[in-house]
């Protein structure tokens, strides 16, 4: 075992609950917006994806870092939670694949957690009081003085984080002689997304997240265009939502997941709200009502877009529900080559289900 382990933790919430555990990762304090997990496996990706920049994750799974750290297992060149929350975090490993251990990964990278706490009381706590911002400390336990530090830190409601995620530097991906060229608009992409493009014979060029539909058509004259994930409210985007209004206008084939499909949403007027507790997991019910199909998603969002607007929309129909809570999942434009969703079908490590997606972004480019 790891000496920091012994050391130990507070989580404060922002309305006054407090956890007392077990230090994880770097002894320090982190602040953010609570939410949780429910996969069962992918924690190093879920920890990588720039989606959940500026929140604390709460595993629901019992062991976290049993399995290790794979170098290849990332959705970003980075960790992009601010902080975990975890029942027993494992510093020991049995992958022989894993080059190191939960315990380094966090200090390399100066992440701050927290472990040995009920995840169950707090995950009940969360869902009936919904997503509220929170503190992870290892190094002050004075409640009044953490306190006083969470007041500081901002609403998520409201937030514009992606252009803190995107990449700052335009750069490739896949094979320059491929037949399909895509602009990739970067929110917050997910490695992921780009390894799916490049296995459907796509060559993508990936733009900072604030570069103008002009800027990527003279730049690649692109087959289509791709809008990312990623962190943060879409109402506070409205140079995105300008870019999304200007692909639709040329009416080049466009798909955007997640994030990006709360800009299509808000290119057509539909606004987006932000959801009592969001949805986050591996294992979310969705049924595309286009071909009367159930899919099981991964998904990771804190927005969506409000459903009675959906439904009030021409210009838009619905593709996707949600089983558990009915929300919209997909919509597609009428009369235009776009269409989005609002899980990740590029989902890694899984489920599949809903890979088609990308060869239906292919067949628009196609025509």
């Amino acid at each position: 075992m790891n000496h920091f382990t012994k050391l130990p933790a507070v989580l404060l919430l922002a309305d006054g609950t407090v956890f007392y555990g077990k230090a994880a990762g770097k002894i320090g304090t982190t602040t953010g917006e609570i939410c949780f997990n429910t996969g069962m496996t992918g924690y190093q990706e879920i920890f990588t994806d720039p989606s959940y920049y500026g929140q604390i994750m709460v595993a629901t799974n019992a062991h976290i870092g049993n399995y290790g750290i794979n170098t290849d297992e990332v959705e970003s060149g980075q960790i992009q939670i601010a902080g975990l929350v975890c029942k027993n975090y494992n510093i020991a490993y049995s992958r022989k694949q894993a080059n190191e251990s939960i315990q380094d990964y966090f200090q390399g990278q100066n992440i701050v957690g927290i472990s040995d706490i009920d995840t169950r009381q707090l995950v009940r706590h969360i869902r009936d009081k919904g997503a509220m911002n929170a503190i992870i400390s290892s190094e002050i336990t004075d409640i009044a003085e953490l306190k006083a530090q969470l007041d500081l830190v901002p609403s998520m409601d409201g937030l514009e984080l992606s252009s803190r995620v995107s990449t700052k530097e335009t750069y490739t991906f896949g094979n320059e002689d491929a037949t399909y060229r895509v602009a990739v608009l970067d929110l917050g992409v997910k490695k992921n997304i780009l390894r799916n493009f490049d296995d459907r014979d796509v060559y993508a060029k990936v733009y900072p997240a604030k570069t103008t539909f002009e800027e990527m058509e003279k730049d690649f004259s692109p087959s289509g265009y791709f809008i990312s994930n990623g962190p943060g409210d879409p109402s506070a985007m409205p140079y995105a939502v300008d870019t999304v209004k200007s692909i639709l206008k040329a009416d080049k084939p466009m798909f955007g997941i997640c994030l990006g499909h709360q800009l299509l949403a808000l290119a057509n007027d539909i606004p987006t709200e932000k959801m009592f507790n969001g949805h986050r997991g591996l294992n979310h019910p969705v049924k595309n009502v286009i071909i009367n199909h159930c899919e099981v998603t991964s998904q990771n969002h804190g927005f969506g877009v409000v459903q009675d607007a959906v439904r009030a929309s021409d210009k838009v129909e619905i593709t996707h529900v949600n089983l558990n809570d009915q929300s919209i999942e997909g919509i597609r434009m009428k009369g235009k080559k776009a269409f989005s969703v609002q899980y990740h079908p590029e989902s890694s490590p899984g489920p599949h289900d809903s890979r088609y997606l990308f060869d239906d972004f292919i067949g628009l480019m196609k025509k």
